[in-house]
């Protein structure tokens, strides 16, 4: 899940702030030197700690920051980055990493480091988010929502320094999905020396708003709702950036991004709508991209309110939507019909799980046993964003609209502003939404618990608001266990109690898609986001 929330006031005034770096009318030509990126939006920050969009996890964490572990882009498993090694206790309860030496911090106007990265620097990452006594912790109104999503507030019994290089971190309990958390962006490393130094001088802010990492890239300007510019790491420890110049030309509207990549305004943008395929695929000058995603687009009930604590209820709402008819009008050959929370390349997929077949009379008779053969109203939020799992929401919302109609059921779409769409989610306010989850660690877990779990009805990441005792049993056990094959088969099995109990019509598994420029190579996509380390005009 990818998601967006409008910048506050003092954002605002860090835009403006950052913007004098440059003088205003400073540009780059699109060149050898320079690539340009037209991104969706303006990060809410530059610390993806605290961030929880897609825009701002691009314009930080993939930009500016490093984590312990990377993911390798095919087979989506951890692998090196900022650790070089790690070990696991026989319990499953200690993981040891081993840190990379020499990995050098960049500096910026208020600050310049003594020293490289070392264990001091994923302590304070760690316990800044986990330490609700740490003097960062409130800083920049601190909100740490993946952290907590995930569990780590109370999985983490302790993090501590062995040695420069090496940390360890003591769990509660065993957790198989712990060491693929630490691949995610919230988990990016930032430097604990910058934190003290502003600390000091009564500037904790400065820490996220003006940032410091190990990174490809270095924030040199930016001017909030119009550009971003970067500048290349000259110490970058994983080699030389190839383009020293990366500039973000923030282009919310998928059409007006389209026309700065066909006249060479921008080289790479992300998520063209499916109706743009074809324009792109026909201009030599440009290639359109495509990558298997992880990731689940569906429609939840809110079974907190009445009619939808009725699984009778939930079920007849799956047999009423055509499924098929919304990925053939909607996804244009970009999507595939879901059955599952779990994408159909991630282990633990049931492959003979049952789908909920399009069969409006079964819709009828569902509804009358629930005392509901007059039908009934709700509401159906529809977001106001376009994401792979869901590139046209108001269109999928009024197919679906349609389709309940049929049987009685009288669906009033409305939507909000992302940021407002997603706190009232997480409140419970809706009856119905349109939502949808992209993998951050490439582990069942980060959808089987993270958005069906019980505990997660408390962070807000159960949109359903759904809590089953026999499914969560199965998805925290699995989390426990170490071999693949035994935690396969429990996930399977927490599928089955998901199709009788309907908390969901999961709607659509969609491809990612990215367009380019030809010319442009090295750059790519993979579950870790977007990579702009190798890329180059050729």
């Amino acid at each position: 899940m990818k998601r967006l929330i409008t910048m506050s006031t003092g954002k605002t005034l860090l835009a403006l702030a950052l913007s004098a770096l440059l003088p205003a009318g400073a540009a780059f030509a699109a060149n050898t030197d320079t690539i340009i990126y037209c991104s969706e939006a303006s990060p809410e920050s530059f610390n993806p700690q605290i961030a929880s969009s897609g825009p701002s996890f691009v314009a930080s964490s993939q930009v500016l920051y490093n984590r312990l572990i990377n993911f390798d882009p095919v087979k989506n498993t951890p692998v090196p980055s900022l650790a070089t090694d790690w070990t696991i206790s026989p319990d499953g309860k200690t993981y040891t990493f081993t840190l990379r030496q020499g990995v050098k911090f960049n500096s910026n106007k208020f600050f310049k480091p003594t020293r490289d990265f070392n264990a001091d620097d994923v302590i304070f990452s760690v316990l800044r988010q986990k330490d609700a006594d740490h003097p960062y912790h409130n800083v920049s109104q601190g909100s740490y929502e993946y952290f907590n999503d995930v569990g780590l507030d109370k999985l983490i019994k302790e993090v501590k320094k062995v040695d420069d290089y090496h940390v360890q971190f003591v769990l509660n309990e065993p957790n198989a999905a712990f060491l693929a958390d630490w691949g995610m962006d919230f988990a990016s490393i930032l430097s604990a020396e910058y934190a003290d130094a502003m600390l000091k001088k009564g500037t904790p802010e400065n820490v996220d708003n003006w940032p410091v990492g190990t990174g490809p890239y270095v924030l040199q300007h930016y001017k909030q709702d119009s550009q971003i510019r970067y500048l290349a790491n000259p110490n970058y420890w994983d080699g030389e950036v190839p383009t020293r110049h990366l500039i973000f030309s923030i282009t919310p509207n998928a059409q007006t991004r389209l026309a700065k990549l066909q006249t060479n305004e921008c080289q790479i943008i992300p998520a063209p709508s499916p109706v743009q395929f074809d324009e792109i695929k026909k201009n030599n000058a440009l290639t359109l991209h495509s990558v298997d995603a992880l990731n689940v687009g569906y429609l939840a009930f809110n079974t907190e309110k009445k009619p939808f604590d009725n699984v009778l209820v939930r079920q007849a709402l799956n047999y009423a939507t055509d499924k098929k008819a919304i990925i053939n009008a909607v996804f244009l050959g970009s999507g595939t019909v879901a059955k599952s929370p779990i994408p159909p390349n991630m282990m633990g997929f049931n492959n003979n799980l049952k789908d909920y077949d399009y069969d409006p009379q079964k819709a009828k008779d569902l509804l009358k046993q629930a005392g509901l053969e007059k039908g009934f109203e709700a509401t159906l939020w529809s977001m106001p964003v376009q994401r792979p799992y869901n590139p046209n929401s108001r269109r999928i919302a009024e197919m679906i609209q349609s389709d309940w109609a049929k049987v009685g059921v009288t669906a009033k779409i409305v939507s909000y502003e992302w940021g407002e769409y997603l706190s009232g989610m997480r409140k419970g306010e809706h009856d119905t939404a349109l939502f949808g989850w992209m993998s951050d660690n490439g582990d069942p877990d980060n959808f089987a618990d993270v958005l069906l779990g019980c505990n997660s009805i408390k962070t807000g990441s159960n949109a359903a608001r759904w809590c089953d005792k026999g499914y969560d049993d199965l998805v925290q056990k699995a989390k426990r266990v170490s071999k693949p094959e035994e935690r396969a088969q429990l996930y399977q099995q927490a599928q089955d109690i998901f199709y009788q109990q309907a908390p969901w019509i999961a709607l659509a598994n969609g491809k990612t898609f990215y367009a380019t420029r030809s010319n442009v190579t090295g750059y790519s996509v993979s579950l870790m986001g977007s990579d702009f380390s190798k890329a180059k005009l050729n």
